[in-house]
């Protein structure tokens, strides 16, 4: 990519990194927690900000206990998105827990409404240059690509990030299964 593909200025973390992004002048915080999780003390050392929460598992599949991802859940992001791309001097800051899935998700969906006419490879490329350690959710990704009319192309391109992660940390494989997301490592493997 030559240019950058995003619309605004982007950030994404976890809740332990939270704090470093209080000084950053974000103008919109995307918040995606566990259901059960308090809220994080770090956002009362944010200035004035837009914030939209929202609480689900970091699953692709129903399990006992658990909140999955659902239709409403990506609809009040892409909603959320909508109103950023309308601002001039938005500054977005995503976060889940650890930074690396729910949110990543997220901020593709955001980044695929705002610039249609990326291709999906591009859009899932550019957050990856935002955040390295990018697994996103596929779950999330296969319900906004639905509703965003895109074809299936955002799974697909996930599963080039996920070959390229296990490329780097080739026990996530093990890990991704045993959290019940074997879909994911099998879509990279299928491209190998």
């Amino acid at each position: 990519m030559s240019a950058s593909p995003l619309p605004f200025p982007i950030h994404v973390c976890g809740i332990e990194e939270l704090e470093g992004h209080c000084a950053t002048g974000v103008s919109h915080v995307l918040s995606i927690l566990d259901p059960d999780r308090a809220e994080p003390e770090a956002f009362g050392s944010f200035g004035e900000h837009a914030r939209l929460e929202l609480r689900f598992h970091d699953i692709i599949q129903s399990q006992a206990d658990h909140v999955v991802p659902e239709g409403e859940h990506v609809a009040a992001i892409l909603d959320f998105g909508r109103g950023l791309a309308a601002e001039r001097t938005a500054r977005l800051l995503v976060h889940c827990h650890v930074g690396i899935s729910r949110s990543t998700a997220a901020m593709s969906l955001i980044l695929a409404q705002a610039r249609p006419e990326l291709p999906a490879e591009e859009v899932l490329q550019g957050i990856l240059a935002i955040r390295e350690k990018t697994w996103p959710n596929l779950r999330m990704l296969e319900l906004g690509d639905a509703m965003l009319g895109r074809g299936g192309t955002l799974p697909r391109a996930a599963a080039a990030i996920y070959r390229h992660q296990l490329a780097i940390r080739p026990h996530l494989a093990e890990v991704m299964r045993k959290a019940g997301r074997g879909r994911e490592v099998d879509a990279a493997e299928a491209l190998t």
